[in-house]
């Protein structure tokens, strides 16, 4: 399972429900890694999308509280239990979760891989992505060029979830 984002320098991902700024760019990224596969989404994030529609082309799961939640072209869960259920029906590889900040947090132990689009400015959020930077767990293990779109520097990056080495001495 791998997990979506675009970040600030200082992780921050999101300010009162929207994206902090809008990139092209990222958006083709997104979609590109996306289409054909599964996306793990919030129901806040969910409404966020144009006319709280789902993403065309991938299975939108969506994660909430309430129970009398429903909306068309989404498959919907309630817990951790209910979604990791539903996600059996798939490879690890075609699940991508895509936020919000809480998805993130729940989801991020269980994932191997985080796609980061890293914007090389800080911003004033209310939601922030965990400092895979300072967790040792985590190791980048690809950086792109970086690239520019009005005034916002940015490059796509690859964090990986280091390998447990196990010595001899654990074992015997």
């Amino acid at each position: 399972m791998q997990m979506i984002v675009a970040a600030a320098k200082n992780w921050a991902i999101g300010k009162d429900g929207d994206l902090l700024w809008h990139l092209p760019q990222d958006m083709k990224f997104f979609r590109r890694m996306t289409t054909g596969n599964v996306v793990v989404i919030g129901r806040k994030t969910l409404d966020s999308f144009p006319g709280g529609k789902p993403l065309k082309n991938r299975t939108n799961l969506v994660l909430t509280r309430d129970s009398a939640f429903c909306r068309e072209g989404v498959v919907t869960v309630h817990g951790m239990d209910e979604a990791l259920a539903a996600l059996k029906a798939y490879e690890p590889e075609q699940i991508f979760v895509a936020g919000g900040g809480d998805i993130y947090r729940q989801f991020l132990p269980l994932c191997d891989t985080v796609y980061v689009t890293r914007v090389d400015r800080e911003f004033p959020a209310d939601t922030f992505f965990p400092d895979l930077d300072k967790n040792p767990e985590w190791e980048l293990s690809y950086e792109g060029e970086q690239m520019e779109w009005e005034g916002l520097i940015f490059a796509f990056t690859t964090y990986k979830r280091k390998s447990i080495k196990v010595r001899k001495d654990d074992v015997t």
